[in-house]
């Protein structure tokens, strides 16, 4: 009884201790002002809690097809690079990474032209292997990660069954837009620079990683059997389902776990993860990514007043919060700050109103209807402390491999909403 109890015990310390918590940290913070800024100072209290650190975003050269900073001036010239892989001096069981792509390299009216062009060609596929590679060991990196920018699936129209029928029985007579006409090949093709840059990497003991960005089709790039065993992992882009840009009329939950009634089916974290693992994909591989933001639409007078989603006839993007300034997105400590507003305040800094998840399926989302002048409405989809625990649990319950957290410059760096530091990256942590 002792032994059996003993090798319980050895299990379950031994699943603890494998899941990973791979944190994205964007490059592109340090360009931010006032209390968004994450220094390199602001960085350290998480790194504890990191198992990987994941940098973004290096890009593509369009005409050297060689892997380049994304921003020279501050990775090369102002040495972040290596004040970044510095870090681990302190968190020497850090492992730190270099992602390129990761939906920032949008300089060309198709951002993802450059990519498919290195897939095309070996000779393109060597200067982008023999580049990653003198990058990685010039500054340190541990190993190197795709956030590959492949095209990306259209908006799927959100509407009642009358004009989805209508829809359907129109798409007997009309061929839709394929997103890629040679995916097939392209397929194949990212197969075989993966399986080159695995060999090309175990040379200099570095690891490759691989990030499907959201709203890419595995189906149509990935050939899941064959890119599994040659990378470490995989990070999916489970979350951005919804959003105010490829989605302005209707506000919905950006990244919720379960599928949810007369939604597209395949906008939930339990798919994706689904699709993997029956496509051959070892369990302890798979990554689920988890925001540490909210997702903003503004509400219209046509929007109704219950904020019970999905919220149809909104206008876009909701306005800007006071530290990123960005519309369409809130961080954690912008949102934190809106719940917990002082009750006599108005407009647009009026309190909104909450609406949890107990059943602990979908997320949090928060509201305030449009007033008599249409003006100040507001619908948020977030992530909070409590529900990036909840789907930490579900990678604990389904034996995946970790959670990706995207990323630490929009958890709370700063403690200013509830006094600790990076609240979402703890709670996942200490739920793993």
């Amino acid at each position: 009884m002792l032994k059996v109890t003993f090798l319980l015990i050895t299990l379950v310390i031994g699943s603890i201790e494998a899941a990973k918590m791979v944190c994205y940290y964007d490059s592109a913070s340090q360009f931010r002002e006032g209390p968004a800024k994450l220094t390199l100072q602001d960085l350290e209290p998480a790194l504890q809690f990191c198992n990987y650190l994941v940098y973004g975003y290096a890009a593509i050269d369009p005409e050297t097809y060689q892997l380049k900073p994304l921003h020279k001036n501050l990775d090369i010239t102002l040495n972040h690079y290596r004040n970044i892989t510095n870090l681990r001096r302190n968190h020497p069981e850090l492992l730190i990474l270099l992602s390129v792509g990761g939906d920032r390299d949008l300089f060309e009216e198709t951002p993802s032209s450059s990519y498919l062009s290195v897939l095309e060609n070996q000779a393109h596929r060597n200067a982008f292997i023999n580049s990653a590679i003198a990058h990685l060991k010039t500054y340190d990196f541990d190993g190197l990660d795709l956030a590959w920018q492949f095209p990306k699936n259209k908006p799927k129209i959100v509407e009642h069954i009358i004009r989805r029928g209508w829809r359907k029985f129109k798409g007997w007579f009309f061929s839709p837009k394929l997103v890629d006409e040679n995916a097939a090949e392209h397929k194949q093709q990212f197969t075989t620079l993966v399986r080159e840059l695995t060999d090309a990497l175990k040379f200099d003991g570095l690891i490759l990683t691989l990030t499907m960005l959201p709203h890419v089709d595995p189906k149509l790039f990935i050939d899941v059997p064959a890119i599994i065993g040659n990378v470490d992992f995989v990070n999916l882009g489970s979350y951005d389902f919804q959003t105010p840009d490829r989605d302005p009329k209707v506000a919905d939950h950006s990244a919720p776990i379960y599928e949810m009634f007369e939604r597209d089916p395949t906008h939930n974290i339990d798919y994706q993860v689904q699709y993997w693992l029956n496509n051959s994909a070892s369990s302890n591989k798979i990554n689920i990514g988890v925001p540490a933001y909210g997702l903003t639409w503004t509400m219209s007078c046509k929007s109704g007043i219950t904020g019970y989603p999905p919220i149809e006839k909104t206008l876009g993007r909701g306005a800007a919060g006071k530290q990123l300034r960005q519309p369409g997105l809130m961080s954690w400590p912008e949102i934190c700050e809106k719940l917990q507003a002082d009750k006599e305040l108005g407009g647009e800094d009026a309190l909104l109103r909450k609406v949890g998840d107990p059943r602990q399926r979908y997320g949090s989302y928060a509201y305030r209807a449009a007033d008599k002048n249409a003006h100040n409405g507001l619908w948020i989809s977030y992530e909070e402390p409590s529900t990036a625990a909840t789907k930490a649990s579900y990678v604990f319950a389904k034996g995946l491999g970790g959670v990706a957290l995207f990323d630490l410059s929009l958890d709370d760096f700063r403690g200013h909403c509830a006094g600790d530091k990076y609240p979402i990256l703890r709670s996942i942590k200490f739920k793993l």
